[in-house]
């Protein structure tokens, strides 16, 4: 019994380890960047590099917020979290209701739609970057949040899963509204919206990650500085030629850019783990 213990306890040590390495190796270049953002250009180029904070902390984060290529840094990350939360919170209205309509609506043609939807998944927005451009064009999407959030709500991964869940509420519990009089829409906001919080935050964190990070769409949807996202930006402060880049002000661009989603994913860390582990019936 005390040898189990024993290896037990050296299992322990042994993990926690193998976590606490791991984290290390993820977290310090994250750490340099942040040193590099709080020292001076000098300081930076010539070696060995600072491994602890300067003195230009407040410095560097102000020409940062406040300078840019064409436009302040402020302005684009403004423009990346309206496009990450535009994109997000369609994605998961639109799939909700299609995962609701494919579930509970017995009409024609159900399970056929409902594929096609999941077959998009083979279709990312390079493949059909084309037509969709094309599109955006005609309908006056081009420089505007509608032309960065639209063509981009249409989730298949978030529809079938929410469809997923739905197949494991209860009939009875849509039987019962059904004889209450509850109207569909009311079944829907009243009981399934609510079994559904752990679920919706959880795509919640991931698409809004996903929004946050889009790169390619961003660059063709938009001309004008004034719309321009920060993962843009940050490609546009890299010196081209013989220009010598700002690296302070860099880093502490890429630290900004790092923040919305960091703090989306640690406010809402116990919901996110919870929608991917448990299934609330």
């Amino acid at each position: 019994m005390a040898g189990m213990v024993e290896k037990r306890g050296l299992g322990l040590w042994l993990t926690h380890l193998g976590l606490i390495l791991g984290v290390a190796v993820i977290a310090f270049p994250i750490w340099l960047a942040f040193i590099a953002s709080t020292v001076s250009q000098p300081e930076i180029v010539r070696p060995p590099m600072p491994l602890l904070p300067g003195d230009r902390f407040l410095e560097n984060y102000r020409d940062a917020l406040y300078s840019g290529v064409n436009v302040p840094v402020a302005r684009m990350l403004f423009n990346s979290f309206v496009m990450a939360m535009g994109i997000a919170l369609g994605k998961i209205a639109i799939s909700l209701l299609s995962a609701f309509a494919i579930v509970y609506f017995r009409f024609p043609g159900r399970l056929v739609f409902f594929w096609l939807i999941f077959l998009t998944l083979m279709l990312p927005v390079e493949v059909r970057i084309v037509p969709t451009y094309e599109v955006a064009a005609r309908f006056g999407m081009l420089n505007s949040y509608p032309g960065l959030i639209f063509p981009l709500i249409a989730s298949a991964t978030a529809t079938f899963l929410f469809r997923q869940f739905f197949l494991t509420v209860p009939d009875e519990l849509a039987e019962a509204a059904r004889v209450d009089g509850a109207r569909p829409m009311r079944f829907f906001v009243d009981i399934l919206l609510p079994m559904s919080r752990t679920n919706i935050a959880a795509l919640f964190v991931i698409l809004f990650i996903y929004g946050w990070n889009q790169y390619l769409w961003p660059l063709l949807i938009t001309t004008e500085p004034e719309m321009n996202t920060i993962v843009m930006g940050i490609k546009q402060m890299f010196p081209a030629g013989d220009d010598v880049a700002d690296w302070p002000v860099i880093m502490a661009t890429s630290i900004l850019a790092m923040l919305p989603p960091v703090l989306v994913v640690m406010f809402m860390q116990k919901l996110f783990v919870r929608g991917l582990v448990e299934s609330e019936k």
